[in-house]
């Protein structure tokens, strides 16, 4: 775990390239969640996600540590892509992401804007694995894992501003996919001395983090389909679990069916679009009004990357597919 003060050289670090994001009170989203509720808007950093912080430190990280490395090579369906792009162009390295084939279009697009080589392959995201491990020994490129302490130390940068704006929060709720958002904000709290409850959120089409803390123990999902595709983790992360599963208070499910409802509340009152993973804080907000009365919580929006098509189908009253 880090130190608030390795925190705040690191958010030093990220503030050179990007600013920090604000925290805001939504009139609207109180009145539907019943208390005060600081909506943490990751959507509004360049890339559109919190990702973009844990790419910063990492590649300066990499910089550092691997003096001889060229470029990189990682998998992803996404804001994933999009960070370790946008961090690697800003270290003047080269970034190659793997995509599994028939992946989102806009998507792609973004991480190509950001100076990536973007290469189909494999029919899902563990296909798409196999060709990075296989391209960086062909290109003797470093991969880059989903999570590592320097991408956490990085993303905790978004909690050290949310709770020094607010360090009275009651609860803070935190999507969960690889886990360096959940790991990195209970990081800060915990660097910050503070008492807040961290409360983990995962889709119901992937609860593995969820299952793996109720058990006390690792356990395997089997595959689903979620709008919440950037959640879409069948196994926890070993080094992530052993930090959330002491640090969390517990961890909630959401159906895809309340995350498209959040993400049509979060555009029909602050005229955020959201994709699905950013969403879920809030459909878990919402589940559960009726204990919140009285509480001042933190809520983050991951991210805004989502498909045009999606989106269409949201402001529709659908509900999209992953």
């Amino acid at each position: 775990m880090f130190t608030e003060t390795q925190l705040r050289e690191a958010a030093s670090y990220i503030y050179q390239h990007m600013s920090p994001t604000p925290q805001i009170s939504w009139p609207q989203i109180n009145q539907r969640v019943g208390c005060q509720v600081l909506v943490k808007h990751e959507n509004h950093t360049p890339i559109g996600a919190f990702k973009a912080r844990g790419g910063l430190t990492f590649a300066r990280w990499l910089k550092k540590n691997h003096p001889d490395a060229t470029g990189i090579v990682t998998a992803t369906r996404g804001n994933h892509g999009q960070a370790q792009a946008f961090a690697a162009t800003k270290a003047g390295i080269a970034s190659v992401v793997v995509v599994p084939r028939g992946n989102s279009k806009e998507k792609n697009n973004a991480m190509r804007s950001f100076g990536a080589e973007v290469i189909e392959q494999g029919a899902d995201f563990n296909e798409a694995l196999l060709e990075v491990a296989k391209l960086a020994e062909q290109r003797n490129l470093f991969v880059v894992p989903p999570f590592h302490p320097q991408i956490m130390l990085g993303v905790a940068s978004y909690a050290l501003e949310l709770f020094s704006a607010a360090p009275d929060l009651d609860r803070v709720y935190v999507p969960i996919g690889c886990g360096s958002g959940i790991c990195g904000t209970i990081t800060a709290r915990d660097a910050l001395g503070l008492k807040t409850e961290v409360i983990g959120v995962v889709s119901d089409q992937f609860p593995a983090a969820k299952t793996s803390f109720d058990s006390g123990s690792i356990v395997e999902s089997g595959p689903g389909s979620s709008f919440a595709d950037g959640m879409a983790v069948r196994v926890p992360v070993p080094d992530a679990f052993a930090i959330y599963s002491k640090g969390a208070k517990r961890i909630v499910s959401v159906s895809d069916e309340e995350v498209a409802e959040a993400a049509r509340i979060y555009f029909s009152d602050t005229h955020n679009a959201t994709e699905g993973a950013g969403a879920v804080t809030l459909a878990a907000a919402l589940q559960e009004r009726d204990q919140l009365e009285g509480m001042k919580i933190g809520i983050v929006l991951t991210g805004g990357n989502i498909d045009s098509s999606a989106f269409a189908q949201l402001l529709n009253g659908e509900t999209p597919r992953g």
